[in-house]
């Protein structure tokens, strides 16, 4: 068990730990900061803005991405809590102008499924509805085009669209914005002031720019856009502090009630947000499972929670060890972000909780597969991946953006694989910005060769051979 005087110990010690393991991943800026009880502490290091120089301090304000699906799947508990929905009634139910290319999906997908990314729908939609309120309902018109990846509740595959949605579900029942409810419902009880969602509040505040690898030999350079489109704010652009963050999370450990005591969320709520609702296929990427919103990373003793977030070059990591009343999180903005996460919250998390998240998948020599089902284009909204074999025998993987966002992304190299087991290959080198290497699983085998890869969260439908 994690005591008071251990963090105290700590505080001696995280700022010269962060200091160098920031530097050794060439890390631009980041901030962590670990609280157990009424324990804080926190470090901070480098620069919010490499043109600027201005120092990154413990108030400096990160995107945190993705972790804002969690903010997204409180306020949609809310709604459960108050008995205005039912996580396992279709969402057309509440939203009947909501439609897709294939009808009888759209009928059935269930609020649950939704949460817990297992819809089917197409997921990595980025495209621009305007700065108004109606964004998010704009969003959720155009889906009416979006196709299905696969059947609803077939398999996990991670789904930005499908939090919108929520957004929309959200703004639907709250007869606010997305924005405005995140703020009435969740943010102003939790008295976080510094969390926002739209740039011209983010500019009013210390706030950390992201960075690419874009300049000579790699280094980082200032990301040619600061915020995505605001219609995708249920799904990835709220921005806070760290200590705002943790306070989030706190409020998930203490059965949904404020520091004041005001309940925010039922203990019920919190309890079913954090049981396992499916089971992940690759448990090296994200983790063994999935929640109502968190990522479960380990089920094993004790069982660690938790989200990621990245936007355009920052990264952001939120992990909660509930047993031990542990919560840890580390916010970047640039260079090797994923190998800080691994050199410096991986083994906080192991020695101030015991909490051991699953190792990372490393190539083995001497397996021997038939990699001609590997061989093929798979491709869905934003992205095409194609894996193809050299005339020497070498397997490698190329990925082509094609949506709103590959203009602002530097593009991919191709990336040599090597088999992992029957049905995984391995990136034959570990990629810098996730710290490891990086599995591709390829799911539901056929004569023409595995249907779908399943890489980064998301399953790709095979589009030729």
């Amino acid at each position: 068990m994690t005591s008071t005087s251990s963090l105290e110990a700590l505080e001696s010690t995280l700022q010269a730990r962060l200091d160098k393991l920031a530097a050794e991943h060439g890390v631009v800026g980041a901030v962590v900061a670990v609280q157990h009880g009424d324990t804080t502490v926190s470090a901070a290091t480098g620069v919010t803005n490499v043109r600027t120089g201005v120092p990154v301090t413990t108030d400096t304000i990160f995107q945190i991405g993705s972790i804002s699906k969690v903010y997204t799947a409180t306020l949609v508990l809310q709604l459960v809590d108050e008995g205005l929905i039912d996580l396992d009634q279709p969402i057309a139910s509440y939203l009947p102008e909501f439609a897709l290319a294939d009808a009888s999906a759209a009928s059935t997908i269930s609020i649950r499924q939704l949460l817990c990314h297992t819809s089917g729908m197409d997921g990595d939609v980025f495209d621009d509805f305007g700065r108004g309120d109606d964004c998010v309902e704009k969003y959720v018109a155009g889906m009416s085009t979006l196709a299905q990846t696969s059947p609803p509740g077939e398999f996990f595959s991670y789904c930005n669209s499908g939090y919108v949605l929520l957004g929309r579900l959200v703004e639907h029942f709250r007869g606010l914005s997305w924005d405005a409810a995140l703020h009435k419902h969740l943010l102003a009880p939790l008295g976080a002031v510094d969390t926002v969602t739209l740039p011209e509040e983010a500019i009013l505040r210390p706030a950390a720019v992201g960075h690419l690898p874009t300049g000579e030999d790699g280094a980082a350079q200032v990301a040619p856009v600061y915020f995505m489109t605001r219609a995708v704010g249920p799904a990835g652009v709220v921005t806070a502090p760290a200590a705002e963050l943790i306070a989030f999370a706190r409020m998930h450990l203490n059965d949904g009630a404020a520091p004041d005591g005001t309940e925010i969320l039922s203990p019920a709520a919190v309890k079913a947000m954090q049981e396992l609702q499916v089971r992940l296929p690759d448990p090296y990427t994200l983790g063994d499972g999935w929640g109502l919103g968190w990522i479960k990373y380990t089920l094993g003793n004790p069982p660690v929670i938790g989200h990621d977030g990245a936007t355009v070059g920052q990264q952001a990591y939120l992990r909660i060890v509930p047993d031990r009343d542990i919560v840890i999180t580390l916010l970047t903005n640039g260079g090797g972000m994923g190998g800080l996460c691994e050199a410096l919250v991986r083994p906080l998390l192991r020695e101030l909780a015991g909490a051991e998240l699953n190792p990372a998948a490393e190539p083995k020599s001497g397996v021997d597969v038939d990699v001609t089902h590997f061989l093929g284009t798979f491709e869905r909204t934003g992205v095409r991946t194609t894996i193809r074999q050299d005339e020497d025998g070498k397997i490698w993987v190329e990925t082509k953006g094609t949506g709103p966002l590959a203009a602002s992304l530097p593009d991919e190299p191709p990336h040599e694989l090597v088999p992992l087991d029957e049905s995984t290959l391995i990136t034959a080198e570990a990629d810098r910005r996730i710290g490891r290497h990086v599995t591709l699983k390829f799911l539901e085998p056929s004569a023409e060769g595995f249907r779908y890869v399943h890489s980064g969260g998301r399953a790709t439908p095979r589009v030729s051979g």
